[in-house]
């Protein structure tokens, strides 16, 4: 970390504008066209922003929240805020009006920066609720015409009113920018209960671009995809934190819809995906191969079964046959898969955030996508554990990264101290001092050492306790399950329970290909997932599981859902986690029937 400038990113971007001002540092795909935007660009456009958004009415130390997909002005809204002095607070695109109230309420932000119509539509309808909301800036104002322009300005009228400013009032802001300051305010997904704010400053994001230079090599010639969630911290890593110590370049598509063409226009060296992600890649393959039957599916399958032994040995370390075994696989089959779903130019291929089945990770791990596990929160600005390129541990996410000082606790709870760490919740000092305690952040979650890398077990908190007295992780009994293509989300039962059950989301793409394989009819998700030959499949998946599992483990009985589970129904948060509470309580009869 000592190699990096003591600045903070606001400053390194106003450094990269005046040394590398032609340097390409951003592209927007708009209409099919991928526009390239330079530093110097990036630093006189947020500078405009954050001037327009003082005539707005943005206090010093002010929150602008910011509720739109990944775009080039979401980076702009939050560097603009940063000059300006003041703190960005993201919001999920997804979340509903509701939540949408309750983090721009918590969070007292007085201005919010919104995509377009739909959410405007989600601040106005929570107006009253928000006393301290002074301007909502739209960025697309197309079906705007008639609303109220008292409170809604353009995102292109603030940053022309910005322009026209002496910018003079910036600089001198950014000069007296400090390393301890609250840079961004991020929102926890709040899968047991409301989200909290985890205040993350300057220092913290210059930690974790440290981190991820030394764990990951990132440097200039390195290029990115940002289509995750920016109010995520997994995303802020690689869109904002290393980009702007690296000076790397980020690629904004245009829309989450088009995430997979993309990144076969793109081809970028790093790629940073959660578990749902690399399942839907999975999954997509699986069911081109479906499509393509016959002997092309059967060498595809003779190939995973050829290089599946040495697929988690570093390629310097195979020997001869092995190099020439997966040359020829490589030629014939995988270069075209890597091709389809966009990573064959990878250099690292990351994927965290929550655990992920292993036979996912072996089934691109031999295809030849180097891909990594890593481990971090919120809490801990992002990664403070990761594999390195080349020395791998099966199943565990790596030794600590630079800067991160971890322990096991008592109940083998992680335990992180160092600069990673974040300055506490806002407004919220009971779960501050119950999470930071003699100076260790305490993470909730149980790990063990494997292999001199370390391993995460499953939350605290969800360590399951049969009936028999065993302790289970249901998080490795579901992660297991849901390597099966078939299969989207597994939740498991068994808490006090004689044995465990689960409740099963089969994956509507793979399983309703596989019916039409079967010529099985089916109208909807529900139709098909009450087929007897669909559980009939998912019985013989779980299975499967069961047979890599311990005897204690095994799902004894299943219930397939009806329907697809929902943020808007809070059955999952906007990251994709169950809130097993809820889910629980919404489906009680199901799980009582499991054990009748």
């Amino acid at each position: 970390m000592s190699a990096l400038p003591e600045l903070t990113m606001v400053q390194m971007l106003r450094e990269h504008a005046r040394h590398a001002p032609d340097a390409v540092a951003l592209r927007q795909k708009d209409f099919g066209i991928w526009n390239p935007i330079t530093w110097a660009a990036y630093h006189d456009r947020a500078r405009a922003f954050a001037l327009g958004l003082l005539d707005a009415g943005l206090s010093d130390g002010g929150h602008l929240g910011i509720l739109s997909e990944n775009r080039v002005e979401w980076v702009l809204a939050q560097f603009a805020a940063g000059m300006a002095g003041g703190v960005a607070v993201g919001v999920y695109p997804t979340s509903p009006a509701a939540e949408v109230s309750y983090v721009l309420g918590h969070a007292d932000a007085e201005i919010v920066v919104c995509e377009d119509q739909e959410q405007t539509d989600k601040v106005l309808e929570c107006l009253d609720d928000l006393p301290r909301l002074k301007c909502i800036v739209v960025i697309d104002m197309k079906g705007l015409r008639h609303y109220r322009r008292d409170i809604i300005r353009s995102f292109a009228e603030i940053e022309a009113l910005g322009a026209a400013r002496d910018p003079a009032e910036i600089d001198r802001r950014i000069d007296r920018q400090g390393l301890d300051d609250t840079a961004l305010i991020i929102y926890t997904s709040g899968s047991t209960g409301r989200p909290k704010g985890a205040m993350i400053s300057w220092g913290n994001m210059r930690a974790e671009a440290a981190a991820i230079i030394e764990r990951l090599g990132s440097g200039p010639e390195t290029t990115h995809l940002s289509y995750l969630p920016l109010c995520h911290v997994a995303e802020q890593m690689f869109t904002t934190m290393a980009p702007l110590y690296a000076r790397g370049t980020v690629n904004f598509g245009e829309s989450l819809r088009t995430v997979q063409e993309d990144l076969r226009e793109v081809a970028p060296t790093s790629f940073l995906g959660v578990p749902r992600i690399w399942e839907k890649l999975h999954a997509s393959i699986h069911v081109k191969l479906l499509e393509a039957g016959g002997y092309r599916k059967a060498l595809f399958e003779h190939a995973l079964r050829v290089c599946a032994p040495f697929a988690e040995i570093p390629r310097e370390r195979r020997t001869l046959g092995q190099r020439l075994t997966f040359a020829f696989y490589y030629l014939l089959i995988f270069r075209a898969l890597q091709n389809f779903i966009g990573l064959r130019r990878a250099r690292v291929a990351l994927t965290g955030a929550a655990p992920i089945p292993r036979g996912i990770v072996a089934f691109f791990r031999t295809i030849g996508v180097p891909l990594l596990e890593v481990y971090g929160q919120t809490e801990t600005t992002g990664m403070i554990t990761g594999q390195y390129p080349g020395k791998i541990v099966v199943g565990a996410v790596g030794p600590a990264v630079e800067g991160a000082e971890i322990r096991i606790g008592e109940m083998g709870e992680l335990l992180l101290r160092g600069p990673l760490v974040f300055k506490g919740y806002y407004k919220n000092e009971e779960a501050t001092r119950a999470t930071l305690r003699d100076g260790w952040l305490h993470t909730g979650d149980v790990a063990d050492i494997a292999g001199e890398q370390y391993r995460i077990v499953d939350r605290l908190k969800d360590i399951m306790i049969t009936a028999g007295g065993k302790n289970l992780s249901p998080s490795e009994i579901e992660n297991t399950v849901k390597g099966s293509p078939f299969i989207k989300e597994c939740i498991v039962i068994g808490e006090g329970r004689k044995y465990v059950s689960a409740l099963i989301q089969v994956d509507l793409d793979t399983v309703g290909k596989w019916a039409e394989e079967k010529g099985l009819a089916y109208t909807n998700y529900r139709s098909l997932a009450e087929n007897q030959a669909v559980r009939d499949l998912i019985g013989t998946e779980i299975g499967k599981a069961n047979d890599t599992l311990a005897q204690v483990a095994h799902i004894r009985r299943f219930h397939l859902l009806t329907k697809e589970l929902d943020h808007d129904d809070d059955e999952v948060t906007a990251t994709m986690k169950v809130r097993r509470a809820n889910i629980a309580e919404k489906y009680a009869e199901e799980i009582a029937a499991l054990y009748a």
